[in-house]
């Protein structure tokens, strides 16, 4: 299944995208948060029948999933990517936060903030909790505890990030809406390997990152089983499972300036647009 939401910011309405063809949800739930993950939803999605299409051309495509209760961030999971970062490949994953509250749609404008010189892209495959995962017992446990997979775009402020963080680096994550996710949440039955899927990404349509999941350093159900071991994974959360090399941190690329076209994409996962605005 693919799964959206659409409509206004703040009043989104849940959608099955079904070859393309919509259908409104909203006599199964009221939205794709937490509490749909939590309460068997995706099962309710599937056995429902009779559901109204619509039309939604013109309309705004949100974030397939409403603010879950955390964003987990993994670093350098490339080793391209760490080694143009001028470092060496993790031996264990880097965690990282990102604020709930810099979720937005895949075709919303991104703000460049105050005093920003290194706004930076970075096309990740993001994996949605659908069950609560806690010390699991084997990575290979970890894949039926996934609701999905979703394009997301980990925008970072590199200055606020490295230079500023303080040792951390959500400061340089967590600006407001530095977290474009979306088109859809694509069920775990539509994409046969998490390990197999090309992501790319373009500035201006300039090409900038072109790689393959299958280079991750930690794989998808090593990652949910790892974490587990250190947190609790509920519902509706959200981790960003790192970008691959191509980014304007290596050198290569200059930074994001207002007015810039940002797109990204991963296979059977959709495509976004992200114009540059001034904060």
């Amino acid at each position: 299944m693919k799964l959206m939401r659409v409509g206004p910011m703040g009043a989104e309405k849940p959608v099955l995208n079904a070859d393309g063809r919509h259908f409104d949800l909203s006599s199964v739930t009221a939205d794709l948060d937490p509490a749909f993950f939590a309460s068997d939803g995706l099962r309710r999605v599937a056995d429902a029948t009779g559901l109204p299409e619509i039309d939604i051309a013109g309309q705004r495509i949100g974030a397939p999933i409403a603010r879950p209760g955390v964003i987990l961030c993994i670093g350098q999971n490339y080793a391209a990517h760490a080694a143009e970062s001028g470092s060496e490949p993790p031996i264990t994953p880097i965690v990282f936060y990102k604020a709930p509250n810099t979720i937005v749609g895949p075709f919303d404008d991104v703000l460049i903030p105050r005093g920003s010189t290194k706004t930076d892209w970075e096309v990740e495959l993001g994996v949605v909790i659908g069950r609560r995962a806690r010390y699991l017992s084997s990575p290979e446990d970890a894949l039926a505890h996934i609701a999905g997979y979703v394009l997301s775009n980990d925008v970072s402020e590199r200055d606020f990030q490295l230079a500023q963080s303080g040792g951390q680096w959500s400061k340089g994550k967590s600006c407001e809406t530095f977290q474009p996710l979306g088109p859809w949440l694509v069920t775990p039955d539509q994409i046969t390997d998490p390990q197999a899927l090309g992501l790319r990404s373009w500035v201006n349509g300039e090409a900038r990152q072109d790689s393959t999941t299958k280079d991750m350093i930690f794989g998808v159900a090593m990652l949910v089983w790892h974490l587990s071991q250190y947190t609790v994974l509920d519902p509706g959360d959200l981790i960003n499972t790192g970008t691959p090399q191509g980014v304007a941190l290596s050198g290569r690329f200059p930074y994001l300036a207002p007015g810039d076209v940002m797109e990204v994409e991963i296979d059977g996962l959709g495509r976004q647009r992200s114009v540059l605005r001034s904060a």
